[in-house]
């Protein structure tokens, strides 16, 4: 069987293109000088009142821009659509194309929806107004889509697991030498020093970043929001006290800190799963204060929906800190959990050092955030409004202080998903906490690079895939900023 070639039958497509990046980067180039040395457009008003800017150079080099921008987009549309209807005749493009296409559907579907619905979605339509969000949004569910299908093998050409004898350092569009019934003919960007399918453990490695990233963002939000909206609502020795330990906290270095929490021998003595048991509280103290204070007017409806929210809450915190039984379970000591009956599922325990890691780590700068809000907001009028209708302090942190504060915190968990992502990466990179088989992107890029001089395949699809999910996390926060300063 032969070797694929990168675009197969549309290799027509690759002088235009080449053209058309090339006249897209001298523009780039020209407008960027312009800008310095050439004087501003003059504003030239129109008999009938009307307002225009005048052409002359910058005119031709802004018209230049934008259409070689546009030929530019069409032609990597058409290398997509070709790729999707040819398959492996577009050569690699092609393979790995028709291999996203449930990410593609998805992403249409998810499109084609949200805009067709945008003014009843509140500050998720209003995203749609916005090109950069738009943008910065399609990379992200590009990513989680890939990760959620990838998750199903319905994208993964190989188990990123399995050696492939023969294919240890194949460059990209190599076949299998010895291929079996129902087993994919190519490994699409070549294999590792291990002889495993890198384009597999990309999209695999997409899972790991889609579970640990967004949920570790939002526990850390929970322990932030719980512990700064009173300190910064109350002040005085309450806040003085959280506010020192979070800065005791941030004062340690970040990877030294990590480095201590993942390290096997503090692993082994249950400090982990102990931080684990502390920090995941938080959210149950949340969804319980959040209730109470809430329905707190209604006993009769608000006690049995405390008692079975509550109830769902524990059972679900218990499944998280428990593994086999146990809470915690070492060669000293053990403290039982719950039972494996009604366990509803085991974390890993690297997958859990790292989750709780990075709550630790992240808690500090949210209760910072949350607490720096809560001082100013809580001298508007509107709380003051409450206060004097009688109002419990939670309702008015709660339902007066958190809703008004929600544009800043929605930006900062954006980014903050991408800083986490760029953690973990880290981490990877290192050989910290996750196994050393996980197909993550940094444990990935980490073996990549150590033949990156002779093999740049193994490592640069990680990398690439690292660099766009961080790029459209930031986008969508700077999306995300523009449409909420609108409100």
């Amino acid at each position: 069987m032969e070797p694929l070639t990168w675009t197969g039958s549309i290799a027509f497509l690759n002088p235009l293109l080449m053209i058309a990046l090339a006249a897209l980067f001298l523009s780039i180039l020209v407008w960027i000088i312009a800008s310095i040395f050439l004087p501003e457009q003059q504003i030239v008003v129109n008999p009938d009142g009307s307002v225009s800017s005048g052409g002359g150079v910058r005119g031709l080099i802004q018209l230049a821009l934008h259409y070689s921008f546009l030929a530019s987009v069409g032609l990597a549309v058409a290398y997509l659509v070709l790729g999707i209807l040819m398959g492996t005749g577009a050569g690699i493009i092609g393979a790995v194309s028709q291999q996203f296409l449930p990410v593609w559907v998805a992403l249409i579907i998810m499109f084609a929806m949200s805009i067709a619905f945008k003014r009843r979605l509140g500050l998720y339509g209003k995203l749609y107004d916005s090109p950069i969000g738009m943008i910065g949004f399609g990379l992200v569910m590009f990513w989680v889509f890939t990760g959620i299908f990838g998750a199903l093998d319905l994208i993964v050409t190989h188990d990123p697991l399995v050696q492939v004898s023969g294919m240890k350092n194949k460059v990209p569009g190599t076949p299998l030498p010895n291929l079996e019934d129902g087993e994919y003919a190519w490994y699409l960007l070549g294999g590792d020093n291990l002889a495993r399918d890198v384009f597999s453990r990309m999209v695999k490695g997409a899972w790991v970043v889609v579970q640990i990233a967004p949920l570790a963002t939002m526990f850390a939000f929970m322990v932030g929001i719980t512990l700064g909206l009173p300190a910064g609502y109350y002040g005085g020795r309450f806040d003085t006290f959280l506010s020192f330990l979070a800065n005791l906290i941030l004062a340690f270095p970040v990877i030294l800190l990590f480095y201590l929490l993942v390290t096997p021998e503090i692993v082994a003595t249950g400090v982990p799963n102990y931080m684990a048991a502390v920090l995941f509280v938080f959210p149950i103290l949340f969804i319980g204060v959040l209730l109470n204070s809430r329905y707190y007017t209604r006993p009769n409806f608000r006690t049995p929906l405390l008692i079975g929210v509550l109830g769902v809450a524990i059972w679900l915190y218990l499944s998280l800190i428990s593994t086999g039984g146990y809470i915690i379970n070492t060669d000293a000591y053990r403290i039982w959990g719950l039972p494996t009956y009604l366990d509803l599922f085991d974390i890993p325990g690297g997958i859990l050092v790292v989750f709780v890691s990075v709550v630790f780590v992240n808690s500090p700068t949210v209760f910072r955030i949350v607490r720096g809000l809560a001082l100013d907001i809580k001298t508007r009028d509107y709380v003051a409004a409450a206060q004097t209708r009688g109002e419990g302090p939670w309702y008015i942190m709660l339902w007066e202080i958190l809703p008004n504060a929600r544009g800043p915190l929605i930006v900062d968990f954006c980014l903050r998903i991408g800083y986490t992502t760029i953690l973990l990466g880290t981490l990877g990179f290192f050989g910290l906490g996750l196994p050393p088989e996980s197909p993550d992107w940094g444990s990935t890029i980490n073996e990549g690079r150590k033949l990156l001089s002779i093999y740049l395949h193994p490592a640069l699809p990680p990398a690439f895939a690292l660099l766009s999910l961080v790029l459209g996390l930031n986008l969508l926060a700077d999306g995300l900023r523009e449409e909420s300063l609108k409100d």
